[in-house]
């Protein structure tokens, strides 16, 4: 029998969850979307393309052409390479603020859920302090608070998404902490941190990178909001929402300059949300 119809293979659960988001056509088109900015960014130093800072007098707000794809911006600046090197920016926020609010929910959750008591109570009335506050609020005082910078501005995002990581690990954690299994370790004398690195971490590990998938969309829209801002990215350097706040002065005359920026982060967040979505289903134990 060969490998490709081995019915043991075809039962493991990797197996099935990567046949399921296969045949969900519209996370492979998320996928796709999403790796194609990614191979942008990590390919910008070496693409030949202007320098994205390089300004050209002569070419002012100029129209797409072949010089320049994607037209120039008000200091005559390529806007091809000022999308591409902003797509660095964009992309590095997203994951690495989520990756921030994961480091910090994700065990302040299983902390909550798992040992209860006071701990859960201290973490959970600051969880919901927080999530009083709208996300995008708490994110632009945060950044306002640290100073405009990329980097405040991914610690602002990162902070602010935490909540939403603690209260649904939290979740997970109490769903999965009254299962049999976890009782039946508990009963033959396993410790806590095996308890919870063996039994507890890999069964609520799915929701949460559902979530990571969905959130950096939301962090991508959020630095873009806080670079419009002038919260995030500072100038010269490259961000498609500081691309955005330069462009809103030239509509009329340079419509080229808004509509690039906005087609990104339009596509490069519904990218993440297919794919979460494709993730979701896919890693759904019920589906399968």
């Amino acid at each position: 029998m060969s490998i490709a119809t081995d019915p043991i293979l075809e039962k493991r659960p990797e197996n099935r969850v990567w046949k399921k988001f296969r045949s969900h056509r519209s996370a492979m088109f998320g996928g796709f979307l999403v790796t194609f900015f990614i191979a942008i960014a990590l390919l910008a130093p070496i693409l030949p393309i202007p320098d994205p800072a390089a300004t050209d007098w002569g070419a002012v707000r100029k129209a797409p052409s072949w010089a320049h794809p994607l037209g120039t911006d008000e200091i005559g600046r390529d806007v091809l390479s000022r999308m591409i090197w902003g797509a660095q920016a964009s992309l590095l926020a997203g994951v690495i603020s989520v990756c921030i609010a994961v480091a910090l929910g994700v065990p302040l959750g299983i902390i909550a859920g798992y040992f209860g008591g006071w701990s859960d109570a201290v973490i959970s009335r600051c969880t919901e302090a927080l999530l009083a506050a709208p996300f995008l609020i708490l994110a632009i005082a945060l950044a306002a608070f640290l100073g405009p910078s990329l980097t405040n501005a991914m610690i602002a995002i990162g902070i602010s998404a935490t909540p939403i990581f603690i209260r649904l690990t939290r979740g997970q954690v109490l769903n999965v902490r009254a299962e049999d299994y976890v009782e039946s370790a508990r009963a033959i004398g396993l410790s806590q941190v095996r308890i919870l690195t063996r039994y507890i971490f890999p069964n609520v590990l799915p929701p949460i990178l559902v979530q990571a998938t969905l959130t950096i969309a939301t962090a991508i829209i959020a630095e873009a909001s806080l670079s419009f801002l002038g919260l995030g990215q500072q100038p010269p350097a490259p961000s498609w929402g500081s691309m955005l706040n330069t462009a809103k002065n030239f509509l009329n005359q340079a419509p080229w300059m808004a509509l690039w920026p906005g087609i990104s982060i339009f596509l490069v967040v519904l990218g993440f949300n297919l794919l979460g979505d494709g993730l979701r289903d896919a890693l759904d134990p019920r589906e399968h």
